[in-house]
């Protein structure tokens, strides 16, 4: 039935043996039609065709070959709203839906032997009204006319396929510049949007575009938080940089599969102020290293100043047991662990005398363009232990996401609660600070390792899943003994004085 001509289907009027009759039904060679007065006969195509009397008196348009490529593109609900209306539409032409059975009988109130089109119709509105979707009869003949002209391409609601470009209805050349003004914004200090709007201007008379035609400055506005939404064009600068900076495309990590395969190295000022030796209380840096696939913090450094050499410091603790120090509780000793530590004094005897912090060799590092991690010490070191040295892009922390995710850490779960903690910049500095003041050097660096040792390494990481219990977290080691791990924590504290 896709409109050829010569074909018949269920509504049409025909003649026949000198009556007027309707077609009810056509099943292959049979078909079925019904008189006015609710008789019903059965002919053959052929019987049919061979009556010198037959002609088609009224033959309804029906729709062609189903247009399933209009619903593309389309939001979800239009398409279901689309293919509901076709149903009832259906309803109101053949007498019984389209996903009905062979041999279905029509609804009374909707059989094309007995009831007229236009009461089909009405009837179709009173059931969808009850059902709590109110419509007029006018407006379902209107959609069954539409759906026999254009089938389901009539039943898709023509406001679902308005799509309104992201930017509105500026003019493209206005859009494309203010997209270039706010692109050039990416690496300069921070301006307000006016600036943004003056320099959209001046590329478009650059290029030669009616600076004339520009929207109004609530329209521009408008534009304006539309193009630099999620790019911080008024916000922070240093934000905006690191958005900038993320690759366009998608993008991948190297995998991490055992300890060591990929390690992070990274420096950052630490939020405390240290009283150094000459009795002067300033700031130091902490230099750390992870490892990505335990997220095990082997080493970290603290020093005035971070030098080449310090990073080297670093890669000897990283690959060296960390002795026990005078005043560790025994619980902290790597014994009390559950690391294979009988297993591993064959291997090396200082860890007999060692505490609960992991040993890895590193097989390869990343590391970002700092002098420190690009100097030859470094990589001497680096070449020395056999190990790759893999640089950052520049200016892309997303490529040692886990180092600066544990410097920023340390911040939140250990700087804060020591005394002289300065906030992370002068706006959140408290007052007298200097004279909180009162960890040097050698003690801090104390603290901050058991700090690792007692809490990071029993600290659950949501980046660390067992894959036989996804659902449970799982922390870098791993206690045999629950009690100890409360007493580890104490160990650590308190750490104000």
């Amino acid at each position: 039935m896709t409109g050829r001509p010569g074909e018949l289907g269920i509504g049409d009027r025909v003649r026949s043996g000198g009556r007027d009759q309707v077609v009810i039904g056509v099943s292959g060679p049979v078909v079925r039609l019904a008189g006015t007065g609710g008789e019903v006969v059965t002919f053959s195509v052929s019987g049919l065709l061979a009556d010198e009397d037959f002609a088609v008196l009224d033959s309804r348009p029906r729709p062609g070959m189903p247009q399933v490529s209009v619903l593309d593109g389309l939001p979800a609900q239009a398409v279901e709203e689309a293919r509901w209306w076709e149903r009832h539409i259906v309803e109101v032409l053949t007498g019984v839906p389209p996903d009905a059975g062979a041999g279905t009988v029509p609804r009374p109130e909707y059989d094309p032997a007995v009831v007229t089109l236009t009461r089909r119709e009405q009837a179709k509105a009173a059931e969808l009204t009850a059902a709590g979707h109110p419509v007029t009869a006018s407006a379902v003949a209107k959609r069954r006319r539409r759906y026999q002209e254009r089938g389901l391409a009539g039943m898709v609601d023509y406001r679902a396929r308005r799509r309104m470009p992201p930017h509105g209805r500026a003019d493209a050349a206005v859009v494309a510049a203010m997209r270039q003004a706010i692109g050039e914004a990416a690496g300069d200090s921070t301006r307000t949007a006016a600036f943004v709007f003056r320099r959209t201007r001046e590329i478009l008379a650059g290029a030669g575009g009616e600076t004339e035609t520009l929207p109004s400055e609530r329209t521009l506005y408008r534009l304006f938080g539309r193009l630099e939404a999620g790019r911080h064009t008024t916000g922070s600068a240093s934000t905006r940089r690191s958005l900038a900076a993320r690759p366009e495309g998608p993008f991948g990590q190297v995998p991490a599969a055992a300890p060591g395969d990929v390690m992070q190295i990274d420096s950052t000022p630490l939020d405390v102020l240290v009283r150094l030796d000459n009795g002067v209380p300033d700031r130091v840096d902490l230099t750390g290293i992870i490892d990505v696939a335990t997220r095990t913090v082997t080493a970290a450094v603290l020093r005035p100043t971070t030098k080449s050499v310090d990073a080297s410091v670093l890669l000897a603790r990283t690959v060296t047991p960390e002795p026990m120090r005078p005043g560790w509780p025994q619980a902290m000793r790597m014994s009390a662990s559950a690391l294979p530590f009988r297993r591993m004094l064959s291997i090396d005897e200082r860890l007999e005398l060692a505490a609960a912090r992991p040993v890895i060799i590193p097989q390869v590092i990343v590391v970002d363009h700092g002098k420190v991690f690009v100097s030859e010490s470094f990589k001497a070191s680096c070449a020395f232990l056999g190990i790759s040295f893999q640089p950052a892009r520049k200016a892309t922390g997303t490529d040692k996401p886990h180092i600066e995710r544990m410097l920023g850490s340390v911040a939140t779960m250990f700087a804060q609660y020591v005394s002289g903690y300065t906030g992370r910049s002068p706006e959140y500095r408290g007052r007298g600070v200097e004279k909180n003041a009162v960890w040097s050097l050698p003690e801090l660096q104390d603290l901050l390792d058991q700090w690792l040792i007692a809490e990071w390494q029993n600290r659950p990481h949501d980046g660390l899943r067992d894959p036989l219990h996804p659902g449970r977290g799982v922390q870098p080691e791993r206690e045999v003994r629950r009690p100890d791990r409360d007493r580890r924590i104490r160990a650590a504290g308190p750490v104000t004085r």
